[in-house]
């Protein structure tokens, strides 16, 4: 910091002029009141009863979506301290794909219930190592709780399946064809390879048009026809077993003044060059007939004299295929993507039982069935607003997480908050058997873990403060999966034996980056806003007035960042 020295001693100047600092605790207390923000704009988002956000980009492009991750994503948020939530949101949803609303909810929560420690002077140090211990405490009594599925009789564990995909589609926008979807992302994940499951090989197609009934599974790769040269419907449309061949080939007839400069004295001499062209394109298809193949691939442009030349030769080609399709076909059918045409032999080339193009809505697909290399599917998606398949993909997205989760850990418990009541009865009452400022750090947490429940009865209409009594009065008496029911007057069930079944992985995962992200809030002291302006960094140094004003501290956010 930087202060007036001893008569005769000049001003020292630390940082550029413009520099704003704001420290201390309403430096934190500002923090904690921006990530609170952020969480009670999702809030309502949370549980089957949840609505749904419509947000408008500045290009005009709206999106509707309850997914958390999505939504602050779009929402742009440019405090530095809430935009931590935004991470662990993105994070749970990379790693266990749902359970984004829930995990920025809980460490919203967490900050809330210890803001009065803060302010009473608590160090932060020790809030931070009480809620680190109340972390390792639920998901030890996750894992002692958990419920684990045997796997060995392959009907009932199906039936688990479609359970938790429905449990993970029940806050959607497609939860009224619940049955309908559970059934397709089981049948997609089970197509997988059990070894690795790699979700990234189920591919997603959106067609507009129709109703969400129409859509559809496909145990293949497919992808939409692509742009198409004269003679392509001369082509065949429908190959069994034929040998595939891609290609990142451009197979078009170039000027070549287009590639180099070319100088000619006589007549004669340009008709070579013409030639030659002719004669390098025909030789690279004869070479590609030569292999085999009856169905051409490739990343770049299939011109109009090679499409003639396929459809007099019964072969079928496609041009401008995008990348991660033909990456996706190279995987199912086997061979590799060439980049020459020459020296093409027979390992170079994949295979399939069947091959046709086929129409589905306004639009015409390319279908490969009967991959032997590696096990795919692809889902066509048709509904009547683009906005509207775009969260049907999203809802779908985190229902192939889940079931992939599922099948890898095996291991459920129930949801609807009754995870959650179980771990704050075991916090609370561990709480109440240690001494020192520790107890209340645990007791925070566990009051905390509420508002998971809470939220629920709030978005559905539910008396909050009624249910919570009765959910209490129920885990006192070692109901274990005593949670939220919100179709039911009473308000609370057996989600175990009512089927509300998530992954253990999604209710650890939330709880440990929840409480790291508030962790990571509460050791964050002091920002410095550090100016913008070229200009002003540019510029000679300040004078002792702006210099003093640069360092001023406290100021409870005043001086927090912008992008």
């Amino acid at each position: 910091m930087q202060g007036r020295l001893p008569s005769m001693q000049p001003t020292v100047v630390l940082l550029r002029e413009g520099t704003d600092t704001s420290q201390g605790t309403p430096q934190l207390l500002s923090n904690i009141s921006a990530c609170l923000a952020v969480a009670q704009t999702i809030a309502t988002t949370l549980g089957p009863r949840g609505m749904d956000k419509l947000i408008v980009d500045e290009r005009g492009n709206a999106t509707i979506s309850n997914d958390g991750a999505t939504l602050l994503k779009l929402l742009d948020i440019v405090h530095p301290a809430a935009r931590t939530l935004v991470d662990i949101a993105r994070a749970q949803d990379a790693e266990v794909g749902d359970g984004t609303t829930s995990v920025v909810l809980l460490a919203a929560e967490i900050l809330k219930e210890v803001r009065p420690f803060i302010e009473d002077g608590v160090g932060v140090h020790v809030i931070i190592k009480g809620l680190r211990e109340a972390r390792n405490l639920a998901i030890k009594k996750i894992h002692e709780i958990a419920v684990h599925i045997d796997k060995s009789d392959p009907v009932r564990f199906r039936d688990l399946l479609l359970k938790t995909a429905g449990t993970s589609m029940s806050s959607k926008l497609i939860h009224s064809q619940m049955p309908f979807f559970s059934k397709m992302v089981v049948d997609a994940v089970s197509s997988l390879d059990p070894n690795d499951l790699d979700e990234s090989l189920i591919g997603i197609k959106k067609v507009p048009g129709g109703g969400m009934q129409d859509s559809q599974l496909i145990k293949g790769v497919a992808f939409k026809k692509t742009f198409s040269y004269a003679g392509f419907e001369q082509q065949p449309k429908s190959f069994t077993n034929p040998k595939i061949l891609s290609l990142n080939v451009e197979l078009e007839l170039k000027a070549e003044k287009d590639n180099a400069e070319v100088r000619v004295n006589e007549v004669s001499e340009y008709q070579a060059i013409v030639d030659a062209e002719w004669q390098i394109i025909y030789r690279k298809l004869e070479a590609i007939v030569a292999t085999g193949a009856k169905v051409v691939l490739s990343k770049l442009p299939i011109g109009d004299l090679a499409t003639q030349y396929f459809a007099d030769r019964d072969i079928f080609c496609a041009g401008r295929v995008a990348g991660d399709d033909l990456k996706r076909v190279v995987q199912a059918v086997g061979g590799s993507i060439q980049s020459t045409t020459s020296d093409i032999e027979p390992q170079h080339l994949g295979q399939c039982e069947k091959f046709e193009e086929r129409q589905i809505g306004g639009e015409r697909f390319n279908i490969f069935e009967g991959c032997p290399q590696a096990k795919t599917c692809t889902l066509i998606l048709r509904g009547g607003a683009e906005q509207f398949i775009a969260e049907v993909e999203r809802s779908l997205h985190d229902s192939i997480m889940i079931v992939k989760r599922t099948m890898q850990n095996n291991s459920v418990v129930a949801g609807g908050g009754a995870c959650e009541m179980e771990i704050s009865k075991y916090l609370r009452n561990y709480s109440r058997t240690i001494v020192g400022k520790q107890q209340l750090i645990i007791g925070a947490v566990a009051k905390a873990l509420e508002v998971i429940p809470r939220q629920i009865c709030d978005n559905a209409g539910l008396d909050a403060t009624d249910v919570l009594n009765k959910l209490r009065m129920r885990h006192a008496h070692d109901d274990t999966w005593a949670g939220v029911d919100v179709d039911d007057d009473d308000g609370v069930a057996d989600n175990m034996k009512r089927f509300v079944w998530e992954p253990a992985l999604v209710k650890t995962n939330a709880l440990s980056s929840a409480v790291e992200a508030a962790c990571l809030i509460l050791s964050v002291d002091e920002t410095v806003r550090n100016p913008q302006s070229e200009a002003q960094q540019a510029g000679p140094p300040a004078p002792r007035g702006a210099a003093q004003r640069a360092l001023r501290g406290g100021g409870g956010g005043r001086g927090m960042p912008r992008r």
